[in-house]
C-alpha cells in the first residue's frame, strides 16, 4: 500500500470534520489502470462509512496506458476544481492529495452504490445518460492539466494503430484510413470545444436508483479533456446497438444541446468522432486486449464511419 495509513487517516478526518475510531482498507476488485482500495470507516459516534481510495501516483508496471497521456494531476484537478462547483451527481471527493515534491497523488471518493450502465438494458436510463452528457458539455472548465484535442493529438493515433497492427490486411486498412485522416481532423477542429470526460463508455458510468430518483455518475476522469463534446457521445453509443437505437440516443443528446447544424451535419460530425475514437483504441497498445464483455471490433467501426463519411 503506497498511501500511508496514518496520513490517510489524518487527511480523511480533516475532510470529514470528524474523528475516526477505526479505519480498514482492502484492495478493490474493480482496480484498472490505477490501484483502488475499499475503505471502511467507523466514526467516533459509531457511524460506518464507505469510501474509495484511488492511488494515482504512478500506473503499475503492467499498465498499458500510453505514458504520454498520463498526468496524475488531471483527475485530481477535475474533482478538486471542475466538478466541485457543480451539482452533476458525480462522486463526492473527500480528500485530494497532489504532492509534487514526493510524487504522491491520491483521492478519497464517495463509494457510489451504483450499477455500471453497460449492465442495464432499460433504454430510458441510457437516454438519461445522454441528457446528463449534454449538461456536462454546457459547462466550462479551466485546468492546465486537461488533455487538449489538438491536430498533433489526433495525428498520433493512426500512426500508433499502424505500428500496433499485426496482420497485413489490418495494416492495409489502417494505412487507407490514415491517408484520409486529415479530412477527419479538419472537421473535428471546427466542432465546438468543451470540457469532456474523454472516456464516456458505459463501463465508466455508474447508475444509482433510490426513491425513484436516477443518478448518473461517471467515474475515471483520467482522460478528461478540452475537445468536441461529440467525442463523449461517440463513446456512449459505441457497441452493439442497432443503428436506430444509436440514432435515438444521439437525437436525445442533440435535443438537449444547442447544436446549430442540420441533421446531416450532426450525423457527419458524430461519425468523425466515432472514427477518431476507434483509431484511438487501435493505437492504444499493441498488447492490450479488452475483457470479453467489452470486446469490440474498432477497425470495423472506423471503416464503417469512413464509408458513411464518403472518405
Amino acid at each position: 500500500m503506497s498511501v500511508d495509513t496514518h496520513e490517510l487517516r489524518v487527511r480523511l478526518e480533516a475532510g470529514l470534520g470528524r474523528a475516526i475510531q477505526d479505519l480498514r482498507r482492502q484492495p478493490s476488485p474493480y482496480s484498472s489502470t490505477y490501484p483502488l482500495e475499499d475503505l471502511c470507516v467507523q466514526l467516533d459516534d459509531g457511524t460506518r462509512l464507505q469510501f474509495i481510495l484511488k492511488d494515482i501516483s504512478r500506473p503499475p508496471a503492467t499498465s498499458l496506458k500510453p505514458a504520454f497521456i498520463t498526468d496524475p494531476r488531471r483527475e485530481i484537478d477535475v474533482y478538486r476544481s471542475v466538478l466541485a462547483e457543480r451539482s452533476l451527481g458525480t462522486a463526492h471527493c473527500h480528500v485530494a492529495v497532489a504532492d509534487e515534491t514526493n510524487e504522491n497523488y491520491w483521492l478519497v471518493l464517495e463509494k457510489v452504490q451504483g450499477v455500471e450502465l453497460y449492465q442495464i438494458g432499460d433504454l430510458t436510463v441510457w437516454h438519461a445518460a445522454a441528457r446528463w452528457l449534454a449538461q456536462l458539455h454546457a459547462r466550462s472548465a479551466v485546468s492546465s492539466h486537461l488533455l487538449r484535442h489538438t491536430p498533433s493529438f489526433y495525428r498520433l493515433w493512426p500512426e500508433r494503430a499502424i505500428a500496433n497492427a499485426r496482420h497485413p490486411e489490418r495494416i492495409a486498412a489502417l494505412t487507407w484510413l490514415a491517408k484520409r485522416h486529415e479530412q477527419v481532423i479538419e472537421r473535428l477542429l471546427k466542432l465546438p470545444a468543451t470540457f469532456i470526460h474523454g472516456e464516456f463508455y458505459a463501463s465508466n458510468v455508474l447508475v444509482e436508483t433510490s426513491q425513484n430518483a436516477l443518478r448518473i455518475c461517471p467515474i475515471d476522469w483520467e482522460m478528461a479533456a478540452i475537445g468536441p463534446g461529440l467525442m463523449d457521445l461517440a463513446a456512449l453509443t459505441a457497441g452493439s446497438w442497432s443503428a436506430d437505437v444509436r440514432q435515438s440516443l444521439a437525437d436525445t443528446y442533440r435535443d438537449a444541446t444547442a447544436y446549430s447544424g442540420d441533421d446531416a451535419d450532426f450525423c457527419s460530425a458524430l461519425d468523425c468522432c466515432r472514427l477518431q475514437l476507434a483509431l484511438q483504441w487501435l493505437g492504444w497498445s499493441r498488447d492490450w486486449q479488452p475483457p470479453a464483455a467489452h470486446a469490440h471490433d474498432w477497425l470495423a467501426e472506423a471503416l464503417a464511419a469512413a464509408e458513411r463519411l464518403g472518405l
